[in-house]
């Protein structure tokens, strides 16, 4: 291998800990970080040449595709930079292991077990398989992250072929009986298993999700070396070069559930002690014919390293104009899962999470209900448990996915409250209102 240094450059326009970590590992290991943001990413066709800087050897995709309104517009982003620098995690790959039932369709071709998955295109079609089921099912968005977009349901409820925008399926719910739902999650880097940890659910949720109050174990040395082989087996037949994979055991076999190009390392580092960034950041710089001590990368993997690092390009100074701001009462889009109402909403910089009417939940079909979120206000000792669902709110052209606390507002003179979760991406200018009358508009 060449001793010469290699730039990695890691494509993340968001702040997680993992695209932190992986680039302080690219430097610790003797190689040049480079962040690839908006602030700094700048690509040019021209005399028969394309380019792009910062200029670097390697690219590693950590793009959120299922975090963001517009995946195809990231996709593009990362399809163009891999048709100019080799990029790990390649943009076709990631958007296959993003959409569930893609990813199924290629795990079930190379005969790798899946739970009991149908995907149908219609509600009518959706509901008349529901009876191939037991009497509970996993109802799922086709596209989500973090347990988002997934809800345990009984098969005799009404359910929808779309949540707000994504599409949905059913699946069997599979898990050994009896037991505290658990499923494991195996991290795969370079065909090699860096670490997994069981994860169990939080008292009374069913997801595992370490977001959602999950909690973990270090599995690496005691989960079963097949059902480390069906991990590496899927993340290669998904075409990543790293993943998280999840796997869940029924009371026969283990099933592949997901793999996920952009797993957290949190759970996994507090489960293990271990981080899969130094490894993903050896696999870039290897891959661009660079060298590493094999010794450093285990020494720094036993730190979670998510300073901001020294490569984190300097925004530009947001102008006034660039900056969108909303009234102390907006007129705003709210879509559920049979419906859509434009209301006028009441903006509180005070709330967390946005709340909604239980009456305009039920409008436009808000639900499954997929939480419970305790809530204290006031001069209150004791806090409210209030149900959480999924909504898509629209404002001057912009959406947002929330999940919104669903209460009595029918005493309130606004069904619908936004929260900071809605108000982090504008200005709240609390002079400016909008008349009341705006609410009794409808959009089917």
């Amino acid at each position: 291998m060449s001793e010469e240094t290699v730039r990695v450059g890691v494509l993340s326009l968001h702040n997680s800990k993992e695209t932190k970590a992986i680039l302080n590992a690219v430097e610790a290991l003797g190689h040049d970080p480079e962040w690839l943001r908006s602030e700094n990413t700048v690509v040019r066709f021209e005399g028969g040449q394309a380019t792009f800087t910062p200029d670097v050897d390697v690219i590693v995709n950590r793009l959120l595709l299922s975090n963001t309104d517009q995946p195809s517009e990231e996709l593009g982003l990362a399809q163009t930079l891999d048709g100019i620098r080799p990029m790990l995690n390649d943009p076709e790959a990631t958007a296959r292991a993003t959409h569930k039932t893609a990813a199924a369709a290629r795990l079930v071709e190379a005969g790798l077990p899946v739970p009991k998955t149908i995907f149908a295109l219609s509600n009518d079609q959706l509901n008349s398989v529901r009876d191939e089921f037991d009497a509970e099912a996993v109802y799922k968005t086709a596209i989500g992250t973090h347990g988002g977009g997934a809800w345990k349901v009984g098969t005799t409820e009404p359910l929808t072929a779309r949540v707000g925008k994504r599409r949905a399926f059913l699946q069997e719910l599979v898990g050994r009986t009896g037991e505290t739902p658990r499923d494991l999650r195996v991290y795969v880097v370079d065909d090699r298993v860096v670490g997994a940890m069981y994860r169990s659910a939080a008292e009374s949720d069913w997801r595992t999700n370490v977001a959602r109050g999950g909690s973990v174990e270090d599995a690496t040395d005691s989960a079963p070396e097949a059902v480390f082989d069906l991990a590496r087996r899927a993340a290669s037949k998904i075409g990543l070069d790293y993943a998280g994979v999840d796997l869940i055991e029924g009371d026969d076999t283990w099933y592949v559930l997901e793999v996920n190009p952009t797993a957290g390392f949190k759970g996994l580092y507090r489960a293990t002690g271990h981080s899969p960034a130094p490894y993903i950041a050896r696999q870039a710089i290897e891959h661009a014919g660079g060298s590493v001590d094999p010794d450093l990368v285990t020494n720094l993997a036993s730190t979670l390293d998510d300073s901001v690092p020294s490569c984190k390009p300097v925004p530009a100074p947001v102008r006034d104009e660039e900056s969108i701001t909303i009234g102390f009462t907006e007129q705003v889009v709210v879509s559920g899962t049979s419906g859509t109402r434009t209301v006028v909403a009441k903006s509180d910089t005070g709330a967390t999470r946005t709340s909604i009417d239980l009456r305009l939940a039920a409008d436009i079909g808000a639900g499954p209900i997929h939480t419970v979120s305790h809530v204290r206000s006031g001069s209150a000792k004791q806090s409210r448990r209030r149900p959480v669902v999924d909504l898509v709110i629209g404002i001057g052209g912009q959406q947002h996915t929330v999940s919104a606390n669903i209460e009595d507002r029918s005493h309130m003179n606004h069904r619908l409250l936004l929260g900071r979760d809605v108000l982090k991406n504008y200005q709240v200018d609390v002079s400016r209102r909008v008349e009341d009358h705006a609410e009794i508009s409808d959009e089917e």
